[in-house]
């Protein structure tokens, strides 16, 4: 990271250090931004209108047409089952609000 000079502008005096991590943090509330606690099927899923994700924030869920919406993505896939939960593949990258 870069460095910021001296009001006189003699040299470096203050390191970026503090802001180091703040790509990391963000890139973290974007990947918890998509994750619900909970094993919640399609079958459950459709019945929500919203639900809280690990990162804190909610979405919109809703059901249109034959399509069920998380926020602005379409989800594409549903119910793809893993050790640690059920999957609902989706066809945007969601931004935390």
């Amino acid at each position: 990271m870069g460095s910021t000079a001296h009001p006189d502008g003699s040299g470096p005096s203050v390191s970026h250090r503090s802001t180091k991590n703040k790509p990391k943090e963000k890139l973290k509330a974007v990947l918890l931004y998509h994750v619900v606690a909970g094993k919640e099927t399609a079958k459950d899923v459709v019945k929500l209108t919203s639900a809280k994700t690990v990162q804190g924030g909610s979405v919109t869920i809703a059901v249109k047409g034959d399509k069920v919406m998380v926020d602005d993505a379409t989800v594409v896939k549903a119910d793809v089952m893993a050790s640690n939960g059920v999957i609902h593949v989706i066809d945007t990258v969601l931004m935390p609000k």
